[in-house]
Parts: C-alpha cells; sequence; structure tokens
C-alpha cells in the first residue's frame, strides 16, 4: 500500500466507513412471521429486502444476485 493510499484510508469519515460494502452485503435472519418461520434477508442498513420459507433458499437468492449474504443470530 502506498503513502497516498494509506493516507486516503485514515481520512476515511465514519459515514464513508459505514457505506462500504452497503451495495455487496446482506443479513439473514430467522423471524416468526403469522406463526411460521421465515428468513428474512436485509439490507446492510437494516432494510429488510425478502422473506422467503427456507434458510438455503435464501442464501441462494442472495448469491443469485451477487450479494454476499451473513447470518445475523
Amino acid at each position: 500500500m502506498t503513502s497516498q493510499e494509506l493516507s486516503k484510508l485514515k481520512a476515511i469519515t465514519p459515514t464513508d466507513l459505514a457505506a462500504l460494502g452497503l451495495h455487496q452485503v446482506v443479513y439473514v435472519r430467522k423471524q416468526v412471521a403469522d406463526g411460521q418461520v421465515v428468513w428474512s434477508v436485509h439490507a446492510a442498513d437494516g432494510t429488510e429486502m425478502a422473506r422467503v420459507p427456507d434458510y438455503q433458499v435464501a442464501l441462494a437468492a442472495c448469491r443469485q444476485h451477487d450479494l454476499e449474504p451473513l447470518s445475523v443470530h
């Protein structure tokens, strides 16, 4: 890493840091909706994007859209 690149990293604002990966990372979370277990997919900012009945389907859907799913426990 060059000194110029290092200087840019040191100058990053908290807002910019929070936005890193915003469009590549999603969170998969188990929920109960209408008495049924579902898996919800959320954008990095917490916005719910989808609900599906199966964890593996949730992961596959994320990956099909070039998103990196992370589990929330």
